[in-house]
């Protein structure tokens, strides 16, 4: 049985740095230790990622083979925070290959 997505943003807590595991907070820890433990864990790469307009940058993990995602907001200092996180991930490779109506 995988574990499941909300134990694995409390993994992601429990690297993070005190100041920032507030209760009922996003999970946060540096950007290169929650990427790895993404990969590591559930096989999840970046898909996409767009930039905010105070220069936070919000990615989009996921993973065909497990079919889990997460999404991540980076604040310009290097956290990031895990903002959600889900299952059943499909890739719509033809509406990327469709220009815009």
């Amino acid at each position: 049985m995988r574990l499941p997505r909300i134990a694995a943003c409390a993994l992601v807590t429990a690297i993070a740095t005190p100041a920032l595991a507030e209760p009922g907070a996003a999970p946060c820890a540096p950007r290169d230790q929650i990427v790895a433990q993404l990969e590591k864990k559930y096989g999840e790469t970046r898909r996409g990622a767009g930039l905010q307009n105070r220069g936070s940058v919000t990615e989009v993990f996921a993973s065909a083979e497990t079919g889990t995602w997460t999404i991540l907001v980076t604040r310009p200092n290097g956290v990031s925070c895990a903002v959600a996180a889900g299952e059943a991930w499909l890739e719509d490779i033809a509406a990327l290959a469709s220009p815009p109506i």
